[in-house]
């Protein structure tokens, strides 16, 4: 992470507060869904059944979803009653508590060291930002010191392709691609390559597909089967990328590519476009695959990992 933040001659320390201050300009749509209405009810008003239903409202309005709703407010009236508690303003430390303990869980930091080459399989739906995200982590993986190579699975989409192998020259890495074929057969060559090349990492790209498309989902089961044949140990994470902007779709998205693929992680991105980032709380209580990293931009470091002590305070802040 370190190497990460050493960048433009700036210290890690200086880097570390950019990066809080841009997270917390990112999720700004969704602190005025949220923060703010947050606030405005914890201020001078009295503990009440009302204060509790408006907390209600608001939470699901951003989209946390009825589970992790619940869970918040049964936390908030638990130690309401136990401290006697009766001033509104007293629920703001509960709240922000509660909400760090539901998405502590899910930070994952990737440990590369395992294996060489480490693979790392990338899904999600069309216009999630999955190929971006590929770019991104590539610049990632770089400044940490490893080699990296791309395969291009999305052999359905030619602009997925193309954009890759902008990616790839922008980071100077290799891309294995084909202009048509088979994804799988993509990603084989690719993990061959990286072996006979001595490469650190292999970002193995897939075609955009919805859940609801079967024969799609058969398909990406069958890539992550012929990835185990090229190397029985990988692949070493799977990671599911998702858009913000889908809020409760999002729970949908996981359950369906988690049944079908055993996700490890959870790359969330366009937190900066939504007022719906409150979803990843959702996707905390009902199905809590980690989150490895989140977006707030399109520039090259607007992808980072998911720190949820940080994304707490730049939420209610």
């Amino acid at each position: 992470m370190l190497s990460f933040l050493k960048q433009n001659g700036s210290t890690p320390a200086d880097e570390a507060s950019n990066w809080t201050a841009r997270l917390k300009r990112g999720l700004a749509r969704t602190r005025n869904q949220l923060g703010k209405p947050l606030a405005g009810l914890l201020g001078n008003g009295k503990i009440d059944d009302a204060l509790y239903q408006e907390l209600e409202n608001t939470l699901i309005c951003a989209d946390m979803g009825v589970a992790a709703t619940q869970y918040l407010l049964e936390k908030m009236r638990a130690r309401a009653q136990r401290e006697n508690l009766h001033q509104a303003a007293e629920l703001r430390s509960i709240l922000r508590q509660s909400l760090l303990d539901l998405l502590a869980p899910l930070v994952k930091s990737i440990d590369t060291s395992g294996s060489r080459p480490f693979i790392i399989m990338l899904s999600g739906v069309n216009g999630s930002g999955k190929t971006t995200s590929i770019g991104k982590l590539a610049k990632y993986f770089q400044l940490q010191g490893k080699s990296v190579l791309l395969a291009a699975g999305d052999t359905f989409r030619a602009a997925a392709r193309e954009q890759l192998q902008t990616w790839g020259k922008r980071n100077n890495v290799t891309v294995i691609s084909q202009e048509s074929g088979d994804p799988a057969a993509v990603i084989f060559d690719a993990i061959h390559a990286a072996k006979a090349r001595s490469i650190d990492i292999v970002l193995a790209d897939t075609a955009g597909r919805l859940p609801t498309q079967l024969h799609l989902m058969e398909e990406i089961k069958k890539v992550k089967r012929v990835i185990t044949k090229a190397e029985p140990s990988a692949p070493h994470e799977n990671l599911l990328v998702l858009d913000a902007n889908t809020g409760q779709n999002a729970v949908n998205q996981v359950k369906a590519f988690d049944d079908a693929l055993g996700l490890t992680g959870l790359i969330i991105t366009k937190l900066d476009g939504t007022a719906k980032g409150g979803a990843i709380a959702a996707i905390a209580r009902t199905r809590p695959v980690p989150v490895c990293f989140i977006g707030i931009g399109e520039k090259i470091d607007d992808l980072r990992p998911f720190d949820a002590g940080e994304f707490v305070e730049a939420l209610l802040a």
